[in-house]
C-alpha cells in the first residue's frame, strides 16, 4: 500500500514528507528518493520507530536499493524536454528519475541499463553537474 510519512533525519535535524510503499507496521520501501537522506533511494527497504514528535525515524536499512543512483544539479536555463529522452529510456527499462525544487535531478539506473549515462549526457550536451 502506498502512503506518505513524515520522516525525521536526526543527524541533519530536518524532516521530509516522503511517499513509500508500506510493507508492515513500521517497514517501508522507497518509491522515490529522499533529498534529506541520500541512503533512502528508490527500492530501499527500511524500518522506522516513532519519535516523541510522532515522526518516523529510520531504525535500520533492511535492503539497499538495487539501482545505481546518481544526482545532478540542473543548469538554470534547462528545459524538461532536453531530458525527456533519457528519462523515458529509464522509465521504459524499469528505472526512475525525479526533479526536486526545479534544480536537482536524481536518476535511478537499473544495473542492466543498456546505455552509458555519461555518454548520453555528453552526446546530448546536457551540461549536468554531478553531486555526491
Amino acid at each position: 500500500m502506498e502512503t506518505r510519512i513524515e520522516l525525521y533525519n536526526k543527524r541533519e535535524r530536518v524532516s521530509s514528507i516522503i511517499t513509500v510503499k508500506q510493507l508492515a507496521e513500521n517497514t517501508f520501501q522507497m518509491i522515490e528518493n529522499d533529498l534529506a537522506n541520500c541512503t533512502l533511494t528508490k527500492g530501499t527497504e527500511f524500518e522506522t520507530k516513532i519519535n516523541k514528535g510522532s515522526q518516523h525515524e529510520v531504525r535500520r536499512i533492511l535492503t539497499r536499493s538495487s539501482f545505481i543512483t546518481r544526482r545532478f544539479i540542473l543548469p538554470p536555463n534547462y528545459r524538461i524536454a532536453d531530458y525527456l529522452m533519457l528519462g523515458d529510456e529509464l522509465d521504459a527499462r524499469g528505472g526512475f528519475w525525479q526533479v526536486d525544487f526545479g534544480c536537482f535531478l536524481t536518476v535511478n539506473i537499473p544495473k542492466d541499463f543498456p546505455f552509458n549515462v555519461d555518454s548520453v549526457i555528453k552526446e546530448f550536451d546536457l551540461n549536468l553537474e554531478e553531486v555526491d
